[in-house]
């Protein structure tokens, strides 16, 4: 395992190889969710995309009793609509949107300082015309209880138009 928990040139490897740190520093790996259906969203808080942040917790209540959980990853790379600290993201979720689902650290997706997981997103699920970077916040990921990537989500595709599919993996 390298430093991340991620399984090195593994073609079976899932999002429950990797792990991560929550947004308040306590380790979180992924394998903490096998079994779940996962929503996974690169996120910030000064983005026309922030109010999503809503139906993504409305989704998480639905669903969370059934196995299924969002986890947010702040990310500053976009326009830098994610200044703040761990700290006040959470605070900012947790007041303005009632956010409940987990939050990570902020970390970047793209490049060479992507981290891993995001790595290994971007490559099981490539974007338009084949595109693996990430082009802008409240990009989505829909993981099935194997930890398998299903599908890969635009940012304007509001999160509940993607109820039909998370049912469909529940």
């Amino acid at each position: 395992m390298n430093d991340h928990g991620q399984q090195a040139d593994n073609p079976e490897a899932s999002v429950f190889d990797y792990r991560i740190n929550r947004a308040d520093g306590v380790a979180m790996p992924l394998s903490e969710f096998r079994g779940k259906v996962l929503l996974l969203v690169n996120t910030a808080s000064q983005c026309g995309f922030t109010p999503q942040y809503a139906g993504l917790q409305a989704l998480h209540d639905a669903f969370a009793e059934r196995g299924f959980s969002v986890i947010a990853f702040p990310c500053n790379q976009f326009g830098a609509q994610e200044p703040g600290t761990a700290d006040e993201i959470q605070r900012f979720c947790s007041t303005r949107f009632g956010v409940a689902f987990p939050i990570t650290e902020k970390i970047e997706v793209n490049g060479g300082s992507a981290h891993p997981l995001f790595r290994y997103l971007t490559s099981a699920a490539p974007g338009v015309l084949g595109t693996e970077a990430i082009k802008w916040n409240f990009t989505k990921f829909l993981v099935d209880r194997d930890g398998h990537v299903v599908e890969r989500f635009a940012p304007t595709t509001r999160p509940e138009q993607l109820v039909d599919k998370i049912e469909a993996l529940l």
